[in-house]
């Protein structure tokens, strides 16, 4: 093939946009070192990544699906669920926390307290406040 038109890929890709998009990515591909699957016969990049769509020796899908990962910046990983017994399980645990009389937000047993304070040491506490010193420093 001597050259390759628009014509001869737009087959195998619908859509002319996406063609440019699959080529060009495919020709980053090749410059970066990847193996060519066609002959070069002394052709540039972007026309050895059109060749390689017109004769369907690369799936446009794989091409497709490369391009979008080389794109995203954060790769989703898939997690498993959580099976649904320990969900139960879990549900229970709460309502049963909750019907003892304590919050879910404190458990028995964690040992995590906080300092009250009433309003009126919260008051003395503000009036008690000195104001800093004015300096000429600054």
């Amino acid at each position: 093939m001597a050259r390759v038109t628009v014509e001869d890929c737009i087959d195998k890709v619908d859509n002319r946009f996406d063609l440019v998009l699959l080529a060009s990515h495919r020709a980053r591909q090749v410059s970066q070192g990847a193996m060519i699957t066609v002959d070069r016969d002394n052709d540039k990049n972007p026309v050895v990544a059109l060749r390689e769509i017109a004769d369907e020796t690369l799936s446009p899908g794989d091409l497709k699906e490369d391009l979008i990962h080389s794109l995203q910046k954060h790769v989703e990983v898939d997690e498993p669920e959580p099976d649904p017994a320990s969900l139960l399980a879990t549900e229970q645990v709460e309502e049963t926390v909750i019907l003892a009389g304590e919050s879910a937000a404190e458990p028995e047993g964690e040992g995590v307290s906080f300092d009250r304070m009433s309003e009126d040491d919260l008051l003395a506490g503000i009036e008690g406040l000195v104001p800093p010193e004015k300096s000429d420093d600054f």
